[in-house]
């Protein structure tokens, strides 16, 4: 265990623990950074001390079920959207504690609207994300009637195109868009 769970008030311990108990990673992270900042200790420091605590915990974690994936659920989840899906995309993106992971959206028709559908971790035991991803977008895409982007499915890279930027050049080759 990191040592430099010794420097924490037993208040912010209980507190770093009940955060790790309820699988907020984040929260708890931030508990601690907050607490040993002044000591000089950074956030990827922080990060392996909640990385200990829920080694140390692991066995009663509460931890939160991944998003759903199959067809019947995205596709409730589409239908509960306040207006049309345009079409559905998927988009890597990434942070310290999760590494890569691929957001899966409905794009609305309108200007900038999208919604949540399902974020998709890497997980030991499952396909890639990007791979788990891909193949349930492209289900529910079908199952909408609407286009499926994925611009970079074998390889994350969160600068890739994403559907209405690569659909814009597209709209503006029409008859209206001449002189």
């Amino acid at each position: 265990m990191s040592g430099w769970w010794a420097y924490l008030e037993e208040r912010t311990c209980r507190a770093v623990d009940a955060d790790v108990l309820r699988d907020q990673r984040l929260s708890a992270i931030r508990s601690v950074w907050e607490a040993l900042r002044p000591l000089g200790v950074g956030l990827h420091e922080a990060e392996l001390v909640v990385h200990a605590r829920y080694e140390a915990l692991s066995d009663r974690v509460q931890r939160t079920p991944a998003d759903p994936l199959d067809l019947p659920s995205l596709a409730a989840r589409a239908a509960a959207l306040p207006g049309r899906v345009a079409a559905v995309e998927a988009f890597w993106d990434g942070d310290t504690v999760h590494d890569w992971f691929v957001v899966l959206v409905a794009v609305l028709d309108g200007r900038e609207g999208e919604s949540h559908l399902a974020t998709v971790y890497h997980h030991r035991d499952g396909s890639p994300p990007g791979v788990a991803a891909a193949g349930a977008g492209r289900a529910l895409a079908c199952r909408l009637g609407v286009p499926f982007h994925f611009a970079s499915p074998d390889l994350p890279d969160d600068e890739a195109p994403r559907w209405r930027t690569v659909q814009r050049p597209a709209e503006g080759r029409g008859p209206q868009s001449a002189g």
